[in-house]
């Protein structure tokens, strides 16, 4: 055989053996075979359940799989989130820092690659947000 051919036949097995040992389990299984958005959904359940069995005195800084905290930029059009400012009642209060957004309502204003967008509207809000000076966080 061909030295080139057989590279290309052990790359090949190497492949296969990646796409159906990394598809194995429980969470992977699917009826048609290999689905390739089967990984980002695992990702997803695995994320959803270490929100649900985190203590229940602390409360899950994400909404829709998108963690509240980071970097943010606020957009005309095409958010991840929309969201309503009010000064009461609120979702979450949010810390605007200058920079480390590290913490759970803690964001930082940018106009260039952000963690997540939003957009301001009056109604129909993903969430409600109360701007705050200390202690940010889900209520």
């Amino acid at each position: 055989m061909n030295k080139d051919l057989k590279i290309a036949i052990v790359v090949i097995a190497i492949i296969l053996m990646i796409i159906i040992l990394g598809d194995s389990g429980p969470n992977h299984a699917t009826a048609g075979g290999f689905s390739p958005s089967s990984k980002y959904q695992s990702s997803q359940v695995s994320q959803n359940n270490s929100e649900t069995t985190s203590s229940s005195s602390e409360k899950s800084c994400y909404h829709n799989g998108i963690e509240l905290k980071g970097k943010v930029e606020f957009v005309d059009s095409f958010p991840d989130l929309k969201v309503k400012f009010v000064s009461s009642f609120a979702d979450i209060d949010v810390k605007f820092v200058s920079s480390f957004p590290d913490d759970c309502g803690e964001w930082q204003e940018v106009s260039s690659f952000p963690d997540f967008t939003i957009q301001v509207v009056d109604s129909f809000p993903d969430i409600e947000v109360k701007k705050v000076s200390s202690f940010p966080g889900m209520n």
